[in-house]
């Protein structure tokens, strides 16, 4: 494995970096992908298609597929209710919503979209679905999210969530993908569009920020936070929940400050992640820059990524909290600080999330659901109040409400960045400190991720991995005593594999979204002892995907 960081990691982005906007959204109409190469065609990974126009992997020839096979899933199912259409900042996104909206006004969808022109996170998407659901009887609504997420600017992206208003789970997204490359290699013939004059008749406006900001008390304890005076800092990373955080503070008079409320389809205002790259990830330091450097003026600072369904917490002693420790330490506070909550609700994390959640779940006597990477394992668990609390390691996440009952089953990165706020009022410490007291109690992990780049080739040898590629019976000198390539919590494939001794474990698999692979590795012995597991792993990865 070969992880190089670029030169430029943390600085500003230079010009030429910058997307050319004008070319990105006239490539998209533009250029035809060809059916044939497996690059052009409609992949759902993790979360969506995604691609980019400059590589004819997001055009308007996919998003005018994907729609019809949304639209002939849905009477197949007899999904009769409204279609809630969200989508961010990215260049992309405007131009596919439009596709999108012809295919849905001409197949007589209702589709509800966003007042004011306003740009739409995706938790706020997941709380229309769910809110509409449950106030009309059972009824049958679900959405589309027009977002590549935290990927660079030249990026586009597409994704379905069902009426249980989490992301599609494979049965479903794998339908889609294969009726929407049929109707690409048919020439779009069976793809109905609309007149942009006559969709009027279909499309309706929906106050999304309204509904989300004006229910959010009842997932987080505004009133602590307001007595106790926590300042708070929030970079929305010019994404779709830019104009959120300002009503926020209005409607619930907390002190948060909101550092930037610039939008720019180039992010020219970010700084460069590990990989030369502009990516808005709140979970990377790198790309975190502006706000770390403001770090010292809030009891709590933090970010979301472009469609605001990640999160990243920032204190004045620790800087950007590791994904895993905040996830570890939202756990051990919400299972203990939501009295309403079922006595039997389980703790959900992903097969790479750190080995510390399990302890602490152990330690709080809470069931551990341990899934494959993706949202769409846990939403089903979240609607029924199965599972408090899912997290990823990529730093997404999603709670319920006080009550018990359910916010969003898809990931949100809105409540995780105030619940931080709520976590310092109520504890008089940070979720930096609140984790150095964990770790004190279950033992000291040390972890890190790698990525590094990888061809289709590579990412789909990678994701075939099992038990029989791995060719020795130790582990940075330890006794290797599980090898897994499908998750404990429901016997899914894992897409990779995952290696466990007694004192650590490493993990390897293909990104769902970009052209990379990553190497996850946690030790409880030493810091010497990750490095020592980090070698072993960079070892036989190298070897299985060469």
């Amino acid at each position: 494995m070969n992880e190089k960081i670029s030169p430029l990691a943390g600085k500003p982005a230079p010009k030429s970096l910058l997307v050319d906007v004008a070319k990105l959204v006239g490539d998209y109409f533009a250029l035809k992908p060809d059916p044939t190469n497996p690059a052009q065609q409609v992949v759902f990974g993790t979360s969506g298609h995604r691609g980019s126009s400059f590589e004819r992997s997001f055009n308007e020839t996919h998003i005018l597929a994907i729609t019809q096979a949304i639209c002939e899933h849905r009477a197949r199912h007899g999904i009769d209710g409204p279609l809630f259409l969200g989508a961010d900042t990215h260049a992309l996104s405007a131009p596919a919503s439009g596709s999108a909206l012809e295919v849905l006004a001409a197949n007589g969808v209702t589709t509800m979209v966003s007042a004011r022109g306003e740009y739409t996170p995706t938790p706020a998407v997941s709380h229309a679905i769910l809110t509409y659901n449950r106030d009309h009887g059972g009824g049958r609504a679900d959405g589309i999210v027009v977002t590549p997420s935290h990927n660079p600017p030249d990026s586009g992206g597409f994704k379905y969530n069902p009426p249980n208003g989490g992301p599609a789970d494979t049965d479903v997204t794998g339908w889609i993908e294969r009726r929407a490359n049929e109707l690409i290699s048919g020439g779009l013939a069976g793809v109905r569009r609309a007149q942009r004059a006559t969709q009027s008749a279909t499309i309706r406006e929906h106050d999304f920020r309204e509904a989300y900001v004006a229910d959010l008390a009842a997932v987080i304890d505004f009133a602590a936070i307001r007595e106790k005076g926590v300042r708070i800092g929030i970079d929305p990373l010019g994404g779709a929940g830019v104009h959120y955080w300002g009503p926020i503070a209005e409607r619930y008079r907390i002190d948060l400050t909101v550092v930037s409320e610039t939008v720019d389809p180039q992010f020219a205002f970010m700084s460069v992640d590990w990989d030369g790259k502009i990516r808005m990830d709140p979970s990377s330091p790198y790309a975190m820059q502006r706000l770390l450097a403001l770090k010292d003026r809030f009891d709590i600072s933090a970010g979301c990524d472009t469609d605001h369904d990640r999160h990243g917490v920032v204190t004045r002693g620790a800087g950007l909290v590791p994904a895993n420790h905040y996830l570890a330490a939202m756990i051990a506070y919400l299972y203990r600080h939501r009295p309403r909550w079922s006595a039997k609700a389980g703790v959900g994390k992903t097969v790479v999330c750190s080995s510390v959640i399990d302890r602490v779940a152990a330690q709080l006597s809470r069931p551990l659901f341990d899934a494959p990477v993706g949202f769409k394992w846990f939403s089903a668990a979240l609607l029924d109040g199965t599972l408090g609390f899912a997290g990823e390691e990529s730093a997404g996440a999603a709670l319920l409400r006080m009550d018990g009952s359910v916010w969003t089953t898809d990931k949100d990165g809105i409540a995780p960045a105030l619940l931080a706020a709520e976590i310092t009022a109520r504890l008089g410490k940070d979720p930096a400190a609140l984790y150095e007291q964990i770790t004190e109690e279950v033992g000291v992990s040390y972890s890190e991720r790698r990525e590094a780049p990888a061809t289709p080739e590579q990412k789909k040898k990678l994701a075939q991995l099992g038990p029989k590629g791995l060719r020795s019976d130790t582990l940075a000198g330890e006794k290797i005593t599980a090898v897994l390539d499908r998750a404990p919590a429901n016997n899914a494939p894992i897409g990779g594999i995952k290696v466990v001794t007694e004192g650590g474990w490493f993990a390897a698999r293909p990104s769902g979204t970009e052209s990379l692979y990553k190497v996850y590795a946690e030790s409880f012995r030493s810091e010497a002892h990750l490095r020592r597991l980090l070698a072993d792993a960079t070892a036989f990865v190298d070897a299985a995907i060469k």
